[in-house]
Order: C-alpha cells, then sequence, then structure tokens
C-alpha cells in the first residue's frame, strides 16, 4: 500500500477484484471514509459522480483553488473507472487537471479574441 501526505492508496484500486485480492480495496482519503468500487458500483449513478468529486475536488483544489470547481466538473464528464484511476495516481490525476487546465486556457483566449473583434 502507498501513502502519501495524508493520502493512502491500494496498488490494485482499478483492477477487478479477483480470486486472489482481497474485496475491500478503498481510496483512502484522511477525513473521508474510504471509497470502494462496491461502493460506487451500489450507489445510483448521479451519486457516483458526487462521491468522485468530493473526493477530486480538495486534491484539485491543493493545486488550482481559483479552477477546482470547474475543473472538477470537467474532470466529473470521464468515465467512473478513470476518475477511480486518477484518485489513486497523483501522475494520472496531475496529467488530467493539467489538460483541462490548457483547455481553459485556450477558450478563455478564444473569448478575449472575439471581444476584441467586436470593440474594433
Amino acid at each position: 500500500m502507498l501513502v502519501h501526505v495524508g493520502y493512502r492508496y491500494t496498488a490494485n484500486m482499478r483492477n477487478p477484484p479477483s480470486g486472489d485480492r482481497p474485496l475491500h480495496q478503498a481510496v483512502y482519503i484522511q477525513g473521508e471514509e474510504p471509497l470502494t468500487a462496491s461502493m460506487l458500483a451500489a450507489a445510483p449513478p448521479q451519486e457516483q459522480k458526487q462521491m468522485l468529486g468530493e473526493r477530486l475536488f480538495p486534491l484539485i483544489q491543493n493545486s488550482h483553488p481559483d479552477l477546482a470547481g470547474k475543473i472538477t466538473g470537467m474532470l466529473l464528464e470521464l468515465e467512473n473507472p478513470e476518475l477511480l484511476h486518477m484518485l489513486e495516481s497523483r501522475e494520472a490525476l496531475k496529467a488530467k487537471v493539467e489538460e483541462a487546465v490548457a483547455v481553459l486556457q485556450a477558450h478563455e483566449a478564444k473569448e478575449r479574441a472575439a471581444r476584441a473583434g467586436l470593440a474594433e
């Protein structure tokens, strides 16, 4: 099991349970109850996204406090297995967050250019 600043990640979280792996694998975030694949599967789809978003938001807020809400919303458009992978892999989360920031910056630049064109 990997441990990182108040977070505990399991090595095989995104892999489906098989006979040789325990069924209680979970993503642990300090102050939150553990999120397991079985907990997620038992919840209705909208609740699943809520559970994932509640765990992603504080992680994103650490690096992008002003954009955390927008970025979290963008990421929640992804499939749940990919979201679980991002919760267990800082590298995967960082890459997706950087991708989302680039999309937001490009959109902002396009809007500025459109406004500048209207001002002429």
